[in-house]
């Protein structure tokens, strides 16, 4: 159930942002997405804070819209595995610079399951596999070399592709608020945002909001 004010109406709601589900929608965008961005339709700029408070911003993959909220894999020992374990918040932004559309979020951090985590590790490319496992993510390497080397070692010593580290896995971002945006003639853009009370309420509201 939706709860709309008189500035997000569901009248209003057509077309692109018409739906009572914000994850449907989300889903319809990022397809959209992927028939007209170049690369990489699912980047995914992923904002933490580390322990005191200063922000954190890098681009991964998202790789799932679930009904949970915005999924996507990393290592759990680098600065962005370290700072979404610690604060348990994080907030999110895909840009579409073909479809001139922007989504955003932000919310509460859980960490997929071992078996969320295995299947999507598994599903990768062998060599990306490798990658994962021989990289110390977010610490200091002497030289490209020196990965390229680790890495090959990390083939070598295994009988066929690895298997998921244990700090290697799946993070979810539960959203509060999620925001649709698509760019308008003269900067008079529309703008909708969902919110809600908490990741496990039911209900959303919507508001049409100001460019």
């Amino acid at each position: 159930m939706i709860h709309e004010d008189a500035a997000g109406r569901s009248e209003e709601r057509d077309g692109l942002f018409a739906g009572s589900d914000p994850f449907e929608i989300s889903r319809r965008w990022l397809a959209a997405a992927a028939d007209s961005e170049p690369n990489d339709p699912d980047a995914l700029a992923v904002a933490t804070v580390d322990a005191d408070g200063l922000p954190n911003v890098r681009m991964v993959l998202m790789r799932a819209v679930d009904e949970g909220g915005f999924v996507f894999y990393t290592n759990r020992e680098s600065a962005k595995g370290r700072e979404l374990d610690g604060a348990r918040k994080a907030a999110g932004v895909l840009h579409w610079k073909s479809l001139r559309q922007q989504l955003r979020f932000r919310g509460t951090v859980e960490r997929m399951s071992d078996a969320a985590s295995d299947a999507y590790f598994d599903a990768r490319h062998p060599r990306s596999r490798a990658a994962a496992v021989a990289s110390k993510q977010s610490q200091p390497l002497a030289s490209r070399q020196a990965m390229l080397d680790e890495t090959a070692a990390v083939t070598e010593m295994n009988d066929g592709p690895p298997k998921r580290p244990d700090n290697w896995g799946g993070y979810r971002i539960r959203p509060v608020e999620i925001e649709f945006w698509a760019d308008g003639e003269n900067r008079i853009h529309d703008r909708f945002r969902w919110t809600r009370d908490d990741p496990d309420a039911g209900g959303w509201r919507v508001q049409r909001l100001y460019p």
